[in-house]
């Protein structure tokens, strides 16, 4: 475990706690003595044995520190950060540092060739990135990376198998593939995390049966499970979350409301959104934090930049072993350059995601104070 405090900016202090839960377990019954039939003769009884009440599940000791972002493209060949990526992540690293450190992977990790954009498309865009980019990402300190995004595909199946090979033989984990769940080992702790959107390559965010039942896989298999999801509509004017179904150019990117709530109520501790490229509010759920989006994270050469589209946030988030929120930090971030990963010292996303979170959601929203501590109104 990395630690289990938050690292915060500007000198805050946010205290993990150990969790401690004292199971009780009942002493046995009084022994229930049958009752001799009328027609036996009279035999002494022997008591049954008691059953032992049964414990309940013991929560793992300790907690959980985790970093999540939004959308990472490390460029597209040939348009490739200097320096061979290497000193890509470096102004952000120190804040990534977490035991889970998760972001989106928008685009491949692929020599394919084959681009699902023709000559003759429109408003088609594919990113490949060379496989060796993957140490990058690995080096920054990221442990998971989610696949359910609709760039994930941009070279076919070909591109795809490679980047899953690609994070494989960089020691990274990965989610969102149909039926695939990520899970890593934290002290005593077991956290799972599954990724969906809304692309036949992924877990489906519209099947919402399927979505229950994917999150309950992920529920046994771990003690705390992180759902995330690549959902929303495109665009500067798409910052706040409505109800409903969104689309872009004619496609679903799915209900997100519907949708975060759903995987909340099948059992998700944590639910962390992305796909819109800018910044969304947050929201509380049965005490579990939803951030709608966290905008783009890292985009070289590929994305739309300036105003909300160049800033978005690491959220920092520690978890008991039974997935309860303990504390949570919204640290502000830029694309600075072509694209380029920093933190911001303007510190805009405070003051973006707190208004946005009291606009779009009221009293359920997540407030977010002047130094980005995230609490309940």
């Amino acid at each position: 475990m990395r630690g289990l405090a938050l690292a915060l900016r500007s000198g805050a202090v946010v205290a993990a706690f150990m969790v401690v839960l004292a199971l009780a377990i009942d002493g046995p019954s009084e022994p229930v003595q049958a009752r001799p039939s009328p027609t036996a003769a009279a035999k002494p009884t022997v008591p049954k044995k008691a059953t032992p009440a049964k414990a309940a599940p013991a929560v793992p000791p300790g907690v959980v520190t985790i970093s999540a972002v939004g959308d990472i493209v490390m460029g597209s060949a040939p348009n490739l950060p200097p320096n061979g990526g290497r000193t890509f992540f470096d102004r952000v690293e120190t804040d990534l540092a977490a035991d889970v450190v998760l972001g989106n992977l928008e685009g491949t990790l692929t020599t394919a060739a084959g681009s699902k954009c023709k000559a003759t498309s429109k408003n088609c865009f594919a990113f490949k990135t060379p496989p060796s980019y993957a140490r990058h990402l690995r080096n920054a300190g990221f442990t998971v990376l989610n696949l359910a995004n609709n760039h994930a595909y941009d070279f076919g199946e070909a591109g795809l198998e490679q980047t899953v090979a690609s994070l494989d033989s960089a020691g990274l984990r990965h989610t969102g593939r149909p039926a695939e769940i990520a899970v890593q080992k934290v002290g005593k702790i077991k956290v799972a995390v599954v990724g969906f959107s809304t692309y036949p390559w992924a877990n489906s965010m519209n099947d919402l049966a399927a979505v229950r039942r994917e999150i309950a896989r992920a529920d046994k298999a771990a003690d705390v499970v992180i759902v995330t999801a690549h959902m929303g509509a495109e665009g500067s004017d798409r910052q706040h979350v409505r109800p409903g179904t969104e689309t872009f150019l004619g496609e679903n990117r799915g209900n997100p409301i519907r949708f975060a709530h759903a995987a909340v109520d099948a059992g998700a501790d944590l639910v962390v959104g992305h796909g819109p490229h800018v910044l969304r509010g947050m929201e509380w759920r049965k005490g579990r934090l939803i951030a709608y989006s966290l905008g783009n994270f890292a985009g070289y050469g590929v994305f739309s930049l300036g105003g909300p589209l160049s800033t978005s946030g690491i959220l920092r988030v520690t978890l008991t072993g039974d997935g309860r929120f303990e504390t949570g930090l919204l640290v502000p971030a830029r694309l600075v350059g072509k694209g380029v990963p920093a933190l911001d010292p303007t510190e805009r996303a405070h003051g973006i995601v707190r208004e946005l979170s009291r606009a779009d959601f009221g009293r359920r929203g997540v407030r977010v104070s002047p130094t980005g501590l995230l609490g309940r109104r």
